[in-house]
């Protein structure tokens, strides 16, 4: 966390399983990530079938963003998590995946995982949208 950016969890709102429920931002700039898609530099899906393979693309898709902008996972103040899942469990393990993953600490903040019946690309299982606080 950084002195610009406060993660609260409320005491009047239910417990989370690492996220926060509001982010405040003080800094005066910020980036919004287009969704990240397990793509490669190509363009081609990578790991077709594969969630897990799919998740780690997505993140080193995200850092490569991220950088770019030259911000870190610990500056994103809001994750949106698309998961292509019929039920619950797979939600919890792309979940525990990507919190698990060098993006992990972009999760700790305001966030929201969702399961979907589809995405934009033939065969692809796993989005994600990012919103950062980009440093002064």
């Amino acid at each position: 966390m950084t002195p610009e950016i406060t993660r609260i969890n409320p005491a009047g709102l239910h417990g989370t399983p690492g996220y926060h429920h509001i982010t405040v931002v003080e800094a005066g700039r910020t980036a919004h990530l287009a969704g990240q898609c397990p793509l490669d530099r190509a363009g081609r899906l990578v790991g077709e079938g594969s969630l897990d393979a799919q998740i780690d693309q997505v993140v080193a898709n995200a850092l490569t963003a991220l950088r770019a902008v030259g911000a870190g996972p610990e500056r994103v103040v809001r994750s949106v998590v698309y998961v292509v899942a019929e039920e619950q469990a797979l939600l919890g393990a792309a979940w525990r995946r990507l919190t698990a993953s060098a993006l992990g600490p972009a999760f700790g903040t305001a966030s929201t995982l969702l399961g979907v019946t589809c995405l934009g690309f033939t065969g692809q299982l796993v989005e994600v949208d990012l919103t950062t606080a980009l440093p002064d």
